[in-house]
């Protein structure tokens, strides 16, 4: 269930209120569908441009485009009744300058009705956030590893060991001091991503980072098994719905060859019966 008791959209300001408190339940969603089911129970549903990947085909963020965001952020809204939704800032839309980040930022918040934005970086991006936040855009930071960095830091490695961590801790002070109302902490060490959830003031989202969070994220195809291409460490399958999917394709497939499907009681005799109607249902083809 949500660290929220009732049904009144969550905000910036509630999140960060639950600094120490009852973790945060977080996932992705890309889909309007998806987003109802995850609504429910979550107190945010983060637009992540792991879309590129997931449901693109991509082999990394990279390519993501602002469009491709703001259509699947559309498509979440839809789906979104509770939950705060935060939509990722794609590679290349907010890096050149505080000014580029406001002008995309504002455009992803009035096309899709997200009430945040999320984008990656520390140090370097501290300006930015704070920029941001003093104009009316709430930020989620990023920090650790930062997959739109993966060509600088070499690849989807743990970030933050030995001699590296002060700079992980550095950048998690810096964002939330700049004013992110909560900071991703994605696959450092457990003992860092604690020491930095008892040290920053904002809450801290861990995902391959320490159950001491204030709360976690996954990718929700990951969680359900839809995502095979790799798996992290960090994930735990709560299901293998990909595994059902195939093997009902697959049914699916040798009933229709067999002849086996349609039967009789998915077709339509010539003098309509009383449970025939003229309306078209969801799933039947026009």
């Amino acid at each position: 269930m949500s660290a929220f008791g009732d049904t009144k959209a969550i905000t910036p300001p509630d999140i960060r209120s639950c600094k120490g408190g009852t973790p945060l339940v977080c996932l992705t969603a890309y889909t309007t569908p998806v987003a109802r089911l995850v609504d429910p129970h979550c107190d945010v549903v983060l637009v992540g441009d792991s879309v590129g990947m997931v449901l693109h085909g991509l082999p990394s963020t990279l390519g993501v485009t602002l469009e491709m965001m703001i259509t699947h952020g559309q498509a979440v809204r839809r789906g979104i009744k509770q939950a705060l939704m935060v939509v990722d800032l794609p590679f290349g839309s907010y890096e050149e300058s505080p000014e580029q980040a406001f002008r995309n930022a504002a455009r992803v918040m009035s096309e899709t009705g997200c009430t945040a934005v999320k984008l990656e970086g520390g140090e370097t991006m501290a300006e930015t956030i704070g920029f941001l936040a003093a104009r009316g855009v709430p930020v989620m930071a990023h920090v650790g590893l930062t997959p739109q960095a993966i060509n600088a830091i070499g690849g989807y490695r743990v970030q933050g060991r030995g001699g590296d961590a002060e700079r992980i801790r550095r950048d998690a002070i810096a964002v939330s001091e700049a004013g992110a109302f909560a900071v991703v902490l994605e696959k450092v060490p457990e003992a860092l991503a604690r020491r930095i959830t008892g040290e920053v003031a904002a809450p801290t989202i861990g995902i391959g980072a320490s159950a001491a969070c204030d709360g976690q994220i996954l990718v929700v195809d990951d969680m359900l098994g839809l995502f095979g291409d790799f798996r992290p460490k960090f994930v735990k399958r709560y299901a293998e719905l990909g595994e059902a999917a195939a093997a009902a394709i697959a049914s699916y497939a040798h009933e229709v060859k067999e002849r086996q499907f349609p039967a009789a009681k998915h077709v339509f005799a010539d003098a309509p019966k009383p449970a025939d109607t003229d309306a078209t249902k969801s799933g039947e083809a026009a």
